[in-house]
């Protein structure tokens, strides 16, 4: 069967060609705990069920609820035909935990769209974005339990309404750029260069080495999503990499510390990012993620499509557009304005050169 990740304490043996699976705390010490056999199947709900009721969860535990489902969901993931990425993953894991918090003991066909209703609008009064998150994580898992596996009959999702999206991550206003150009060293300076011109996440400018150079841009799968965009080099990004010093593994390795030359993480990147930014006032709002805003909005500027950026940077076309709207209505009206004057500006010389008008 295909490779499935086990949880802690877990064992496969194979014996005379079948697999066999077993739960037992500290195996192989003198202090082994009890050996306890787990169900063959670890894509089914009972068999993760039987793991937490090894784990001390005593008594029955029902194998259709919506912790059930879930379960079975995510053990699903090793064996789809179309791969869903380590990010994608770890972001339906996290969205699906309001979920099994509310319902987690709820037979799954006893869910309603007005149950799922209530949860999002009630995440959403105050966190529209998660609640839209929670929303596709459900419908996801909901998708898949309605095909070939036939864990539901029917869709509680369906009919909840998604909370409109907002302005999403604003990009760094000029005065912000020129004053990191200026004032920011070191590695905070190279995470500022790496996100303004490549425009991706943090997950993946942490990640960026000479390795993924490719013929004059960066090759790298997304770790949220495994696309893998070819992002241009820019000359104002090439011009400070040449003052890098060479060395192997990632750009951006740590200073300090215990963790001295070893890579960031993303949760450290960012909060690198954030003792830099609390020093300045000017700084007050920019987040990382603006960055990247601001790379689609320069290339879209420079009269690239949706389309062209897209395979540059390795986001959707719509969240290009999205990204792009408040450019490109800017630069729709300024070409406006520069009309209207020009238009004024002929129509004055030609009254003066008829000596109707001084």
């Amino acid at each position: 069967m295909s490779k499935v990740s086990l949880p802690r304490h877990v064992h496969r043996v194979v014996s005379r060609g079948r697999e066999y699976f077993y739960y037992q705390e500290r195996r192989g010490t003198l202090h082994a705990g009890e050996r306890i056999r787990l169900p063959n199947d670890p894509q089914t709900p009972e068999f993760w069920n039987a793991v937490r009721q090894a784990q001390g969860t005593f008594g029955p535990t029902p194998t259709d609820t919506i912790g059930a489902l879930i379960d079975a969901f995510e053990v699903s993931w090793a064996t789809r035909q179309r791969k869903i990425s380590k990010g994608t993953q770890e972001h339906y894991r996290r969205y699906l935990k309001p979920a099994r918090k509310a319902w987690g003991d709820l037979p799954a066909r006893e869910l309603r769209p007005r149950h799922v209703d209530a949860l999002i609008r009630k995440i959403g009064a105050d966190k529209p974005g998660a609640a839209n998150n929670i929303l596709d994580a459900l419908k996801a898992m909901v998708s898949w339990a309605n095909g070939p596996v036939e864990l539901l009959t029917h869709d509680p999702t369906q009919g909840v309404e998604r909370f409109s999206k907002g302005e999403g991550h604003r990009p760094w206003t000029s005065q912000q750029l020129a004053f990191a150009e200026q004032v920011f060293t070191g590695t905070i300076r190279r995470f500022f260069f790496l996100s303004r011109y490549t425009g991706q996440r943090i997950s993946d400018v942490v990640r960026l080495s000479p390795n993924d150079v490719d013929d004059g841009g960066f090759s790298l799968p997304q770790k949220k999503t495994g696309v893998k965009p070819w992002c241009p080099i820019f000359p104002e990004l090439e011009a400070e990499m040449v003052t890098w010093e060479r060395r192997p593994g990632p750009y951006l390795l740590q200073s300090s510390g215990k963790s001295a030359g070893k890579p960031f993480s993303t949760n450290q990147m960012w909060k690198a990012f954030d003792r830099e930014r609390k020093k300045y006032s000017v700084l007050s709002g920019a987040v990382p993620h603006g960055l990247r805003a601001n790379a689609v909005i320069r290339l879209r500027g420079e009269g690239y499509t949706a389309l062209q950026i897209s395979d540059m940077v390795g986001m959707s076309v719509e969240m290009v557009e999205s990204y792009s709207r408040h450019a490109d209505r800017k630069a729709s009206g300024q070409a406006v304005l520069r009309e209207f004057q020009e238009r004024d500006a002929s129509q004055i010389v030609k009254r003066l050169e008829s000596g109707k008008r001084k």
